[in-house]
């Protein structure tokens, strides 16, 4: 129960400081749920991110269900899902209460260019620290522009490709590639044992062929 309860109460904190969502809240879960609470791993969050991409919803949030899946199973989803809706939800009911009367302030209006800036700040911050940990070779760089080239100019193309099917096709090709680079480095491992057995053989049959 106390460990549904920190879930919960973890993601209402996180929730409340949902400013700008999706991959502008990865260095506040990364603080939080990776260095502070050591619950996964940047690798684990990095594919959370991923699969929360692809699938329907806010990004954080699915990102939460998945974390709390993890710590406590369906039950432990439903706690921090919950606990990541409570705050916002609060606050745009106060905000959609209360806006209309003074949206038209300067200094509302400054204040939100502010959160604007905060926001892309931290999606800048987020993209760095995910091309650092996922280009690592000239196959993803390749891949990324690739990726990037179709969906920036998509509306020139000819036909339009969703950004759906460039995630799905880049898993695929992912998937083929690490396949090939296995397969490419089993057969390099088997080569170099048989050469190690070869020369290890080659002394003992000479001695034979002198007796």
């Amino acid at each position: 129960m106390n460990e549904l309860l920190d879930l919960y109460l973890t993601f209402v904190r996180i929730g409340c400081v949902n400013f700008g969502g999706g991959y502008a809240m990865l260095p506040l879960l990364e603080r939080e749920l990776v260095d502070k609470r050591h619950w996964t791993t940047m690798d684990d969050l990095r594919d959370y991110f991923s699969i929360g991409q692809c699938t329907p919803g806010i990004i954080a949030l699915n990102v939460s269900t998945f974390i709390g899946e993890k710590k406590g199973g369906v039950i432990g989803a439903l706690c921090a899902t919950t606990g990541f809706l409570t705050g916002p939800i609060l606050i745009i009911l106060m905000i959609a209460t209360f806006l209309s009367n003074f949206a038209d302030l300067p200094i509302v209006q400054h204040a939100f260019a502010g959160i604007r800036v905060c926001v892309c700040v931290l999606i800048v911050q987020a993209v760095l620290r995910l091309w650092k940990k996922s280009v690592v070779d000239g196959f993803t760089l390749l891949l990324y522009l690739a990726i990037f080239v179709l969906n920036a100019f998509s509306g020139v193309l000819p036909v339009k490709i969703p950004a759906a099917v460039l995630v799905i096709c880049a898993g695929v090709i992912g998937v083929l590639a690490s396949m090939l680079k296995r397969k490419e480095m089993a057969a390099a491992e088997n080569k170099r044992k048989a050469k190690e057995s070869s020369a290890a053989e080659g002394p003992d049959s000479g001695e034979g062929a002198d007796q």
